[in-house]
């Protein structure tokens, strides 16, 4: 465990570290992260799969069937058999959102992609924290990286045969 944490620390900069600004005060410009725009998927979907209401709130899940991917840091196909899980929570009537499905890059590399978001009624947007896995070599890049990624529908619930999903690297 100490190895872990000692390989953590030695990749942060020692000037990030030796900071003498007050807890609390903005950072400076330099030390902000940002996104940069690295692909969009277009993901299809099959009609939910309903379990029902639960002690947690309303369960559902949504096959996915496939889709494209289409981007200047990947292009690609949605493989066709994962699944997004959703739970909308009674008391708050947010929904728990957790995708698990693969892509396929136009080279043949399968990439794993977890994704998972909290969407609320309301709220300007849905933003979600997806995880890729790629295998060592050219899309490793992907398994080492930070990302967020925002979903827009393709029509209305209950009625909604794709979402848009746009990933941004975090720098």
């Amino acid at each position: 465990m100490k190895k872990i944490f000692a390989g953590i620390f030695t990749s942060i900069s020692i000037t990030a570290m030796a900071a003498d600004a007050p807890v609390g005060a903005p950072p400076p410009a330099s030390a902000v992260p940002v996104v940069e725009f690295a692909f969009e998927e277009r993901v299809t979907l099959d009609a939910a799969v309903v379990m029902g209401d639960t002690a947690l709130g309303y369960r559902q899940y949504i096959p996915i069937t496939g889709g494209t991917v289409a981007g200047p840091r990947l292009t690609g196909k949605v493989v066709p058999g994962g699944h997004d899980f959703q739970l909308t929570y009674s008391a708050s009537d947010c929904t728990e959102l957790s995708a698990d499905y693969f892509l396929k890059a136009d080279d043949g590399t399968l990439i794993h992609v977890f994704n998972e978001g909290l969407v609320c009624p309301g709220a300007p947007r849905a933003i979600f924290r997806p995880k890729l896995e790629a295998p060592k070599g050219g899309h490793a890049w992907m398994t080492n990286s930070t990302f967020v990624a925002t979903l827009e529908l393709e029509g209305a619930p209950p009625n909604v045969p794709a979402v848009r999903i746009r990933f941004y690297q975090v720098k």
